[in-house]
């Protein structure tokens, strides 16, 4: 049982780990990101000139924001009371 408690909360910390080392590359290559896919017709429509940097950093937070709710169990619970109803699950 204890090896079971070890691997879910190392889990945990990869996670985390991997989110916020994707979201510092997004943010760190933001410039040959954008050069490599070119200009996102819906982001700079939305956000305006230079909005595909702009999207390249919501998905930065995006992904360090998301590790972090998993880290801290946030998002499980978001999951569970959204769509635990669904399923039967109390």
């Amino acid at each position: 049982m204890d090896i079971l408690i070890y691997h879910w909360h190392m889990n945990r910390y990869v996670v985390l780990i991997i989110g916020t080392f994707i979201a510092i590359l997004l943010l760190k290559y933001r410039v040959q990101i954008k050069r490599y896919v070119g200009d996102i017709a819906f982001a700079e429509k939305v956000f305006g000139s230079g909005g595909t940097y702009s999207l390249i950093a919501v998905l930065a937070f995006v992904s360090f924001f998301g590790s972090l709710m998993y880290f801290f169990g946030t998002f499980q619970s978001i999951l569970h009371d959204f769509f635990g109803p669904f399923f039967g699950v109390k």
